[in-house]
């Protein structure tokens, strides 16, 4: 009854998972686990400011105290003390001026970005963790070639797994026309210059056109988006009959933080000790493009968690609301434990989850926590219909997050992974009002409801949460 079929690379992804649990069973000794961050205290950040970059380099103090107390002004939240201490745990400074814009489904993201792709002047660098030959991914692969004879260099990185299901002459006619494609972490180890880590995925969705303006969230290349989600449509005839796309965010952005997802997009393509970049203007000055204070967070294998850790953070400082938008939900003992205290100290908890999903698996280890969030007073909704892609957090209606993270083991200890952290309220009220129309869609899941659920739905999340590590 799914109004849309997964993408044929979603579904060999799915069978790559299948295999790491069969890994698990000689490498289960070597797990990796995520850093215990309740430590963190607002006591840290007393007397103490957060670092603001600009376009100009970093601000004074005088002028970052000035522009804090204004964004700041109807916080419902010690949101200074929380910026110190996610600047303290990640290293990343706020950068200020930047114009972030919501997008809120396949369709408005695709043509965003195609717009952008056509106006490039000297260079496109593309990093995706899926890359179809289908419709959408024919119309962006002739689009790139467009601007690479146009004299545009265009740098492309794929993930190998993530485009496991789109055949290799899909990619060497690009490559054959100039532009320039990293295959990320090839399966096949032969291929590979450096060590072999099948594992660890490229999940990172990044679009930067000249250096000007950049694209981050949770939407690949593949006609799964093509269509247009519900997403405000309810009462539109015009699209009474459309198709049902799967439901997703993304973000343009433009300003000085253009630069950050620029550098972690050259770091890609640096650690896969690719061929030589070819001459491009990479940084250009960046003017202030808007009003708003943007973290660029990553995490890849290894490193720091810094995603997780702000996440903890965020939801730990929570005020008023934590409202949280996630298609794989498998959370770990400190997020768990994080969103369970702020229910029960009060705070407005709810988290949007698949009533459709693309993995059973991930979908019955999720549900498995259920029991558990309900009786904390966490409020769980499924959203309908459409299959549900998007991991976004707003809380306090200022703390905002979009990315491509998901919230599980795989996307915080093993996935390369992006996210765009806005302290704005203008932003949070926009995500807060999208979180919205995604309840008009959902179905809450009631305590008692959940209690009549029957013996093989248990099984199965009793089954599926054995294995949620390799999920």
């Amino acid at each position: 009854m799914l109004p849309v079929a997964p993408s044929s690379s979603l579904k060999h992804f799915r069978l790559w998972r299948l295999l790491a649990v069969a890994l698990a069973c000689v490498a289960i000794w070597s797990c990796a686990a995520l850093q215990e961050v309740q430590y963190l205290s607002d006591s840290v950040a007393q007397g103490m400011a957060p670092t603001v970059v600009g376009s100009r380099g970093e601000l004074s103090k005088k002028r970052s105290r000035a522009l804090l107390a204004e964004r700041w002004k109807n916080s419902y939240q010690d949101t200074k003390a929380l910026a110190v201490i996610e600047e303290l745990a990640t290293g990343q400074p706020l950068i200020a001026g930047n114009k972030v814009t919501l997008l809120y489904d396949g369709p408005q993201t695709m043509a965003s970005m195609i717009a952008a792709i056509g106006a490039a002047k000297d260079h496109i660098n593309l990093e995706t963790y899926i890359f179809d030959q289908d419709a959408v991914g024919l119309k962006f692969a002739d689009l790139l070639i467009a601007r690479q004879q146009a004299g545009v260099q265009v740098h492309i990185i794929y993930d190998a797994v993530g485009t496991m299901g789109t055949p290799q002459a899909f990619f060497d006619k690009m490559r054959n026309a100039g532009i320039r494609l990293v295959a990320f972490n090839p399966i096949n180890p032969l291929k590979l210059i450096g060590s072999w880590s099948p594992n660890n995925r490229d999940h990172r969705k990044i679009l930067v056109v000249d250096g000007q303006v950049a694209f981050t969230g949770g939407v690949n290349i593949s006609s799964t988006y093509a269509n247009s989600s519900l997403f405000r449509s309810v009462n539109s005839k015009s699209n009474k009959n459309a198709k049902i796309g799967w439901r997703d965010t993304h973000l343009r952005i433009e300003g000085p933080a253009v630069a950050a997802l620029q550098w972690e997009f050259l770091n890609s393509w640096a650690i896969q000790m690719a061929p030589a970049l070819a001459d491009s203007h990479f940084f250009p000055t960046l003017q202030n493009a808007g009003n708003q204070l943007v973290r660029i967070l990553a995490s890849a294998p290894g490193e720091d968690h810094d995603i997780y850790t702000a996440y903890i953070l965020a939801i730990n400082a929570a005020a008023m609301s934590v409202h949280i938008t996630c298609a794989y939900f498998v959370p770990d003992v400190q997020i768990l434990r994080a969103l369970t205290q702020a229910a029960r100290r009060g705070v407005d908890v709810k988290v949007i989850l698949p009533g459709v999903t693309d993995s059973q698996l991930v979908f019955h280890a999720g549900r498995s926590f259920y029991s558990d969030m309900l009786a904390s007073g966490i409020r769980v909704y499924e959203l309908q219909v459409a299959v549900l892609h998007a991991k976004t957090a707003v809380i306090d209606r200022l703390w905002s997050t979009v990315g491509s993270t998901n919230i599980d083991t795989r996307s915080f200890l093993h996935n390369y992974e992006i996210n765009a952290v806005v302290f704005d309220n203008a932003f949070g009220l926009a995500l807060e009002s999208a979180f919205e129309e995604d309840l008009r869609f959902s179905t809450e899941v009631t305590l008692t409801q959940w209690a009549q659920r029957p013996l093989a739905d248990r099984i199965k999340e009793w089954t599926a949460r054995r294995l949620e590590y390799w999920l």
